[in-house]
């Protein structure tokens, strides 16, 4: 094995942890004495051991001279835990490699520095485009304040999300929405609007075949329609928030309140889609889940409110000209005025096609 193959074991640790480590980033640790591997470690949890804690502590005696792969660059201030970089140090490890430096204005190398200054080795850059990509989420929020917003629809080859008449159980496979599945349990928060929850009365929740986290729930709703009785509102298996506009009765606000429900005022008569992402982005949610209908779709396309897109493509065909398609509401008059894309992976899933593209 050479430095790249450890590193990338590094990134493997770090992407195994996925949808875990929110608000704080994912990281991979690798420790290699002689050619051996003597310790790894993945950051598993806010407020747990870093990476390089759990591979130094692997590592044991060994860690001496020996050489480390991280994902991230150490840490180098007091938050829930000490700092990484001043563990490296005490344990006479004599080379670092660096697969990318950290936003965060509390390292933003800082961390390589304090290790360089102590007379350790530091390369960075080794797997920097890999480890960039896995703390994608991370690196937005922590730049921005904002939640990294991810519009997933499922569609026939002719691009309808139903037929005429609303059906739309399954267009995609199992294969597909055991991958949605795995999508919701890397986010903070998944959204809809309050009409997805009155026509389908979904559950919003991860059902993996070894579980999985459940994100918070979000329905946008400006006039309170949410059936008291809906599953988001009664099952207690996530958190449900609320957010309406400023319009809404206090009496019927205090029903949902008394239901466990955080209803979320916003103070315009209806909902403006950036002040509804700082708010949430205020309140801790890094990552968000868009699986709404064409016109919440709509909403983020016309604010350009969005970081990535996720379409699953069925081989399918619908037909008909009023069957809805994924993004609803005006749209754009214009091709100057468009939202060009940039598509990063083509996958089969099944028998379906995903495509993951961002905003170029």
């Amino acid at each position: 094995m050479n430095d790249t193959d450890y590193m990338n074991l590094a990134v493997n640790l770090a992407k195994s942890t996925l949808g875990q480590t929110a608000p704080n980033p994912v990281v991979g640790a690798v420790v290699v004495k002689d050619h051996q591997i003597v310790g790894m470690g993945a950051h598993l949890k806010a407020g747990q051991p870093h990476a390089e804690v759990h591979a130094i502590q692997m590592a044991g005696e060994k860690v001496k001279d020996a050489t480390m792969y991280v994902t991230l660059e150490p840490c180098s201030h007091y938050g829930k835990t000490p700092p990484c970089s001043d563990l490296v140090i005490r344990t006479g490890i004599k080379k670092v490699f660096v697969a990318t430096t950290d936003p965060n204005p509390q390292v933003a190398g800082k961390g390589i520095e304090r290790i360089r200054k102590a007379g350790i080795e530091v390369e960075v850059g080794l797997l920097q485009e890999e480890a960039r990509e896995l703390n994608k989420v991370f690196f937005y929020n922590i730049s921005t304040g904002l939640p990294y917003v991810t519009l997933k629809s499922a569609i026939s080859l002719d691009g309808k999300t139903a037929t005429v008449t609303g059906a739309s159980k399954w267009i995609t496979g199992e294969e597909a929405r055991q991958d949605v599945h795995e999508l919701r349990h890397q986010h903070d928060a998944i959204l809809v609007g309050v009409n997805t929850v009155i026509k389908d009365n979904p559950s919003l929740t991860t059902r993996l075949p070894s579980g999985g986290k459940n994100p918070i729930r979000i329905i946008l709703d400006t006039g309170l329609r949410t059936p008291v009785d809906a599953n988001v509102v009664t099952d207690g298996l996530a958190p449900t928030w609320i957010i309406t506009g400023s319009g809404t009765d206090s009496k019927r606000e205090r029903v949902y309140q008394d239901l466990g429900v955080k209803l979320i005022k916003l103070p315009e008569g209806q909902i403006n889609i950036r002040e509804m992402l700082k708010v949430i982005g205020e309140m801790g949610i890094t990552s968000l889940f868009v699986e709404g209908g064409a016109e919440v779709h709509g909403s983020f396309l016309k604010e350009r409110a969005f970081q990535q897109v996720i379409t699953y493509i069925a081989p399918k065909l619908i037909g008909g000209k009023l069957a809805p398609a994924s993004f609803g509401g005006e749209g754009f008059e214009t091709m100057e005025e468009i939202v060009s894309l940039k598509i990063k992976e083509v996958d089969r899933i099944g028998n379906d096609i995903r495509i993951i593209a961002e905003p170029k």
